[in-house]
């Protein structure tokens, strides 16, 4: 196949590219510039996407033998990932920019270039696993279960699939990748792995979004609507948020508040329990199907709200272009915003974005 190898300048995407080429197919290494402002993106370990990122591909590709360039999609990274995180705060919900750009950037607007200049499939360092079903390509979990990444890859639609390539879905750990990187002679062997939000150079989010969205005081209430504190911008509180509260009030048992909800259009923040936290539905109707879609109603599933949380087992409805999902056991936690990726087994079924939860605590009266 000709495959177009996304190469972020990190080890797991450089070796996989390795992989693609020692398969026999005709590789070329793209790098996507995401900023044309310095500084505007993290450096060292703690970002990707750098300028030092993109030197570090290069050398890699040259050490392969394959053709590299340099792509820019600064626009469409802005557009789809950054101005989507502010507006989703605005909002009061909590979104993922890793999971909007793999779904904006890296598998569709990359993939539609890739496609359009003759390319099979694009190839990433991704971990999971790629598996032709009866009804065509499934996405599966990684061999690696500490390095899955099949939940933020659950944005992958079927077509998006066919044309998806990842080398590392069977390798039993990262550290086996580092090692075929040092054999291979490549210098990213023991680069640290990125993390954090890479547009967010200091990796102070609280005030990025402060200067973005704009801080305004507001109040701070218990579930009953009392006063309980106030705050600097609603924007700077997440759903199971215990520390930085402030609150001038203490509950009446003594025990310690969590931001149970972030409430944009009134600008507050209700706090309770821990207790309260328990969340016993979601539903959104945001959703994409990663591969054949289930038949309408309802269906037994697991469910995975976070990158690194533990999928749940649920019954999941779908219906009326809403998807709905009662946990067997409650959720902790969970905001608008971030995204359910459901399961059957080690198989993604599909995912969707949480608009609505439901408490599993009723309110005081």
């Amino acid at each position: 196949m000709r495959i177009l190898a996304a190469m972020s300048g990190g080890v797991d995407s450089a070796v996989a590219a390795a992989r693609a080429v020692d398969a026999g197919h005709d590789v070329v290494g793209v790098h996507l510039a995401l900023s044309r402002a310095g500084g505007t993106l993290r450096a060292g370990s703690r970002g990707c996407c750098t300028i030092e990122d993109a030197m570090d591909a290069r050398r890699a590709a040259d050490r392969l033998g394959i053709p590299f360039y340099v792509w820019d999609f600064s626009e469409r990274f802005r557009d789809d990932v950054i101005d989507d995180f502010i507006s989703e705060y605005r909002a009061g919900r909590t979104p993922n920019p890793c999971m909007r750009c793999n779904e904006k950037i890296k598998f569709a607007a990359l993939l539609e270039r890739a496609l359009e200049l003759g390319f099979d499939a694009v190839c990433t360092g991704h971990y999971a696993a790629l598996v032709d079903g009866p009804h065509g390509r499934e996405l599966h979990r990684a061999s690696d279960a500490a390095k899955d990444q099949s939940y933020v890859l659950g944005v992958l639609t079927a077509e998006q699939l066919a044309h998806t390539y990842f080398p590392l879905g069977d390798t039993p750990s990262k550290a086996l990748v580092r090692a075929e990187a040092e054999a291979r002679g490549l210098t990213v062997a023991h680069k640290p792995d990125s993390h954090d939000i890479c547009f967010i150079p200091d990796g102070d989010t609280r005030g990025w979004l402060a200067e973005k969205v704009g801080a305004e005081q507001g109040p701070i209430v218990d579930r009953a609507g009392a006063v309980v504190g106030s705050h600097e911008g609603a924007h700077a509180y997440t759903v199971g948020q215990r520390r930085g509260l402030q609150l001038g009030t203490p509950a009446p048992d003594g025990k310690p508040r969590f931001v149970l909800e972030v409430r944009p259009v009134s600008n507050t923040v209700v706090v309770g329990s821990k207790e309260a936290l328990a969340t016993a539905e979601i539903s959104g109707s945001r959703y994409t199907w990663a591969g054949r879609a289930p038949e309408p109603g309802e269906f037994a599933c697991h469910v995975q709200i976070r990158a690194h949380a533990d999928p749940v087992p649920a019954r999941a409805s779908w219906v009326d272009g809403t998807l709905s999902v009662v946990p067997d056991v409650p959720f902790d936690g969970v905001a608008p915003g971030q995204t359910a990726v459901l399961y059957d087994g080690t198989r993604v079924i599909g995912q969707f974005t949480i608009d609505r939860t439901v408490s599993a605590v009723p309110v005081p009266a």
